[in-house]
């Protein structure tokens, strides 16, 4: 992937890459909340991108990668490094196409993410919760496989693959306004930002983000990259930073990117479970409690959520003590 990941992906790689998962992802539905519209003085459409089969948006780029491989490629497989979600969706495509995929997590990573890989048949090797040890034990576990480097974000095929969602987003709501989705390294929202620059280009695109984890933030108002090597949030899916490709799409095509602390995370997680009665990860409760904080950008509009995942570990969540 050296020379594609210099690749910047285009419309029309996202509409390939439709027709290309289309046997093994979902159009998930989109769902509505009177009082979560009543609550936040918009008009609010989710897509549940956490009913997908392993969970999670990933699996739509990681299928994209995986069923665009040739033969001989395919053979030796895939690799990747992921604190869960793209683990485990790029398992579970290696998996419907019958080859091996190596991943690369942290040691932190919830047990639930860890369990869904190993069904799939992911192998795992452990790191340290950083982007320093994610990156150099990816890169011992690579030389040893083989297998093709499908990076979680930055990577034309991946972002390609996630910009399906928003164009499924848009024929299932008539037009939105405001799109709303959770940035760590952005490939979600780079793929959002492909399709809709096209497809709608009047909608705006505005990325959450945790105040413990801004880097994207600090990038996005300072004009340039910066990086956090370790930053500790609720929102484990969220933990890596920008970079080239992702980039890209964020400095050119963001509008605005809001944070929420901890507690406010929390707190729309809960409001979410209650009253959307769908199961968001923290990482996928950013967008809602990011538009709870800032009430007057969205008042009066259609704004779309993703949802971005729903694993999570019942026996750890993040309102219970200790």
């Amino acid at each position: 992937m050296k020379d594609a990941a210099m690749h910047i992906p285009t419309y029309d790689d996202m509409l390939t890459a439709h027709d290309r998962i289309g046997p093994y992802i979902r159009r998930t539905p989109v769902r509505r909340s009177d009082y979560l519209n009543e609550l936040t003085g918009a008009e609010l459409f989710f897509k549940c991108e956490n009913f997908q089969e392993p969970g999670a948006f990933k699996v739509r780029g990681a299928a994209n990668a995986v069923f665009g491989l040739d033969e001989a490629q395919a053979k030796k497989g895939v690799a990747t490094h992921s604190s869960g979600n793209h683990a485990s969706c790029l398992s579970y495509a290696a998996m419907k196409r019958g080859i091996p995929c190596n991943v690369v997590m942290p040691h932190t990573a919830p047990q639930a993410k860890k369990d869904t890989v190993r069904r799939y048949g992911g192998q795992i090797t452990e790191c340290e919760p950083s982007t320093t040890s994610r990156e150099e034990t990816f890169a011992r576990v690579q030389a040893a496989t083989g297998g093709d480097f499908v990076h979680p974000y930055n990577d034309p095929r991946v972002i390609a693959g996630q910009g399906t969602c928003s164009k499924e987003f848009i024929e299932q709501t008539d037009g939105l306004d405001i799109v709303v989705a959770p940035i760590g390294g952005g490939g979600m929202i780079s793929g959002t930002c492909l399709t809709l620059s096209v497809l709608a280009p009047e909608t705006r695109v505005i990325a959450a983000e945790p105040e413990q984890a801004d880097d994207a933030c600090r990038s996005f108002k300072a004009g340039y990259i910066i990086a956090d090597d370790a930053p500790k949030t609720i929102a484990d899916g969220l933990l890596v930073p920008l970079k080239e490709l992702t980039w890209h799409f964020v400095s050119n095509h963001v509008s605005e990117i809001f944070t929420a602390s901890e507690q406010e995370i929390v707190d729309a997680m809960k409001l979410s479970w209650k009253h959307l009665r769908v199961v968001m990860e923290p990482s996928s409760a950013v967008p809602l409690a990011t538009i709870l904080k800032n009430p007057e950008v969205f008042r009066g509009k259609r704004v779309g959520v993703i949802v971005t995942g729903g694993n999570v570990d019942l026996d750890r969540l993040p309102w219970m003590a200790g």
